[in-house]
């Protein structure tokens, strides 16, 4: 399956005590609460380039299926996690204290975090990604 695609948040669960775990001032939780979100995810094989654009922020990062790697939270800091892929359609990312599972089902993507013991759940929708013909060049 080809996870590449742009998917844009259509709704979320518990964001707000899952950023205050995370160590996001609370301003910063509240100008995100009604902020545009979309995830682009660019795969090539096993390689995967995701980037989170929240308002005018972007957040990326690389992986390599089975690979360990750094990446960065939504506070700013780096952590060491590795991804795999689980059955067809879950991308599954475990560092020490957090886990994520992306499951594709059609045009959805369900994306539920776990940190320390807060469950943060988000549902997106595939929209049409004005950058896609130039990525496939």
């Amino acid at each position: 399956m080809d996870f590449s695609g742009q998917y844009e948040l259509q709704s979320q669960e518990n964001m707000e005590q899952f950023m205050e775990v995370l160590g996001v001032p609370d301003d910063m939780i509240e100008k995100f609460k009604d902020l545009k979100r979309v995830t682009k995810i660019v795969q090539n094989g096993d390689d995967f380039i995701v980037a989170i654009q929240t308002g005018d922020q972007v957040l990326v990062n690389n992986f390599t299926l089975g690979q360990e790697t750094h990446v960065q939270t939504p506070a700013g800091d780096k952590i060491k996690a590795i991804m795999n892929l689980e059955g067809e359609n879950k991308l599954v990312v475990k560092a020490k204290d957090f886990t994520s599972v992306a499951e594709f089902d059609g045009d959805l993507l369900t994306n539920t975090i776990t940190f320390s013991d807060v469950v943060y759940k988000q549902i997106s929708k595939r929209v049409e990604d004005p950058d896609a013909e130039e990525d496939r060049l």
